[in-house]
């Protein structure tokens, strides 16, 4: 297992969003189920193991799963608190997973080299240049699987009082826009969510998946 930023390695990225992060996830001692996300299961079974990233892995549990299935895992994550928490996890599993201390944009990944690149309920901030969007596509190999997964409903729901506008975050539709002939949209629906007890986000009832194959 890759070895974990220290506080003298880099972390690339903006610092704000991983003390934002960092404080969410020591707020708790466990923030997500554990367990690994329904759609994830659902859509990856029957797929031919080789590379993957999870983009935003948290606390482990994916990559943990993906892992065991016998797929060859990097993990993106912007908090250093929950990069520990999902080595610990994966060291517990007795499973290898190489761990990134980065933002999605910013983790300087091979373009086209992983069979599967998933998103989970990504918290990707949005920019005119699309670069998050533009960094998910670029990550996935010919022949390889894009699956982004999010909660229906957030895209289109107001700004609430606090520091959560959806204008701010990218969302399905926006990766989905982006697709051209080089794709193939394989799934683009809403389904009811098959979700872990406990966690956080356990209340979301339905899910957005997209999933779409890189052709060439």
């Amino acid at each position: 297992m890759a070895d974990l930023p220290t506080s003298a390695d880099t972390y690339a990225g903006d610092p704000a969003v991983r003390e934002e992060w960092d404080t969410r996830y020591a707020e708790r001692e466990q923030l997500w189920s554990g367990r690994p996300n329904g759609a994830l299961e659902a859509e990856v079974a029957g797929l031919t193991p080789g590379r993957a990233l999870d983009v935003g892995c948290g606390e482990g549990a994916d990559a943990v799963w993906l892992a065991r299935e016998g797929w060859e895992v990097t993990a993106i994550e912007v908090s250093g608190v929950a990069l520990e928490r999902a080595a610990r996890h994966a060291r517990d599993a007795g499973v290898t997973v190489r761990w990134v201390h980065a933002a999605l944009t910013e983790a300087a990944l091979a373009p086209g080299s992983f069979a599967l690149v998933s998103a989970q309920y990504p918290a990707l901030l949005r920019t005119p240049d699309a670069a998050a969007e533009r960094a998910l596509l670029a990550a996935v190999a010919p022949g390889g699987v894009l699956l982004v997964v999010h909660h229906a409903g957030m895209e289109t729901r107001q700004a609430d009082d606090g520091d959560f506008d959806p204008a701010d975050y990218v969302w399905p539709s926006m990766i989905s826009a982006l697709l051209d002939d080089d794709w193939e949209i394989e799934a683009d629906e809403q389904r009811p969510r098959v979700a872990p007890d406990g966690g956080a986000g356990a209340h979301h009832t339905d899910d957005v998946v997209l999933r779409a194959r890189r052709l060439h």
